[in-house]
C-alpha cells in the first residue's frame, strides 16, 4: 500500500484552464485539511498535437499521461475535466471526489452580442466538439459550422477581429477563467445538450493511499457525483467517447417521494440530419441504473448506427 505523507503533489496540465482547476482544488484540499499541495504540470499528447481530437484516438488524450504519473507515484492527486476522462475505470486508481460542479450548459461568444438566433445563414460558428457540430447543424439555421482547436483565449481571439462569427464553449470553463462577460448566450439544453459530466471535475488519487482519499474525501460533492455517474453511465452503455455525438445532462428535482434524477440524452448524425432523444427520472441511489435505462432506449430507436457513422 502506498501511503503518502506531508505535501502532496497533484499533477496537472498547463494549460490555464486546468491550472486554474487544479489550483481551486489544491486550495479547498489545505483548507479543508491543513495539508500543502503543489503544483506538478504535465504535458498530455492532447496538449502537444494541434491534430483533431478523434485523430487523436479521442478519449483519454488529455489525462493519459498524468494517470501514469499518479500511477508511478510521480504525484498523488490528479484533477480532470470529468468530461474527458474514458469510461472505463482505470486499475489502481480511485475516483476520490467530484467537487460541486459549475453550470454544465454550453455558452455562445459571438461579434456584436449577437445571440444564436440572431446570427445571419452562413455565419461561421467555431467549436471543437463533435457533439456541437452535430447539434448546431440539426437546429437548420443555416450556420457554417467550422471545427477548431486551441485553449479558450485562443478560440474566443477568433472572433473579434477574427475569422469566425462566433465560437461554442464550456460556459463552465469561461466562469472558472473569470470570462462570462464574454457570453452572449447561455445555450438552452433543449437547443444544445451540454456533454456528459461538462463542468464537473474529476479528482484521481491511488487506490491504496487511503491518507489520500479520507482528505479528498471533504470535497466530494453528493449531487455532483450522482448526476454526473447517471450521464457517464448512459455514454458508457452507448460505447461512445467523449469524440462521439452524445449528450447527457441529469438535473436533481424533487419528485413525489423525495429528490430524482432527471436525465436527458441524445445521439445526433454528425450532419445533424438525423437524431435520437429520449428522457427517464427515477431514484439518485439509482444513477447508474437510470443511465443505462436511457441509453437502451436510445439504441432501441437507432443511436448505435449514429455513433458507429460518426468514428
Amino acid at each position: 500500500m502506498t501511503v503518502t505523507t506531508g505535501t502532496l503533489r497533484l499533477g496537472t496540465r498547463a494549460s490555464r484552464l486546468a491550472h486554474t482547476q487544479s489550483r481551486t482544488v489544491a486550495d479547498a484540499i489545505t483548507a479543508a485539511s491543513g495539508v500543502p499541495v503543489e503544483l506538478v504540470h504535465i504535458s498530455t499528447e492532447g496538449d502537444r498535437s494541434a491534430a483533431a481530437i478523434a485523430q487523436l484516438g479521442g478519449t483519454g488524450v488529455f489525462v493519459t499521461a498524468i494517470r501514469h504519473a499518479l500511477l508511478e507515484g510521480t504525484v498523488d492527486v490528479a484533477v480532470h475535466s470529468y468530461k474527458d476522462l474514458p469510461t472505463a475505470p482505470e486499475p489502481g486508481l480511485v475516483l476520490a471526489a467530484v467537487p460541486p460542479r459549475e453550470d454544465p450548459r454550453d455558452a455562445l461568444v459571438a461579434r456584436d452580442g449577437l445571440t444564436l438566433g440572431e446570427l445571419p445563414a452562413g455565419a461561421r460558428v467555431g467549436t471543437g466538439a463533435p457533439r456541437r457540430v452535430a447539434q448546431l447543424r440539426a437546429l437548420g439555421l443555416g450556420l457554417e459550422v467550422v471545427p477548431i482547436r486551441g485553449n479558450v483565449d485562443t478560440r474566443m481571439a477568433r472572433v473579434v477581429p477574427g475569422d469566425l462569427d462566433a465560437v461554442v464553449l464550456a460556459r463552465a470553463g469561461l466562469a472558472r477563467l473569470g470570462r462570462l462577460d464574454a457570453v452572449t448566450e447561455t445555450l438552452d439544453p433543449l437547443q444544445v445538450l451540454p456533454a456528459p459530466a461538462q463542468g464537473a471535475l474529476a479528482v484521481e488519487c491511488r487506490a491504496g493511499d487511503e491518507r489520500t482519499r479520507e482528505l479528498l474525501a471533504a470535497l466530494d460533492d453528493a449531487a455532483a457525483r450522482a448526476c454526473v455517474l447517471a450521464e457517464r453511465a448512459t455514454l458508457a452503455a452507448l460505447e461512445a467517447g467523449c469524440s462521439a455525438p452524445v449528450a447527457a445532462y441529469a438535473e436533481l428535482a424533487e419528485g413525489d417521494d423525495g429528490p430524482e434524477l432527471y436525465l436527458r440524452a441524445s445521439v445526433t448524425a454528425l450532419d445533424g440530419s438525423d437524431g435520437v432523444r429520449d428522457s427517464a427520472t427515477g431514484p439518485v441511489a439509482h444513477a447508474e441504473r437510470l443511465g443505462r435505462a436511457l441509453a437502451a432506449e436510445l439504441l432501441d430507436r437507432g443511436a448505435a448506427e449514429l455513433v458507429a457513422a460518426s468514428r
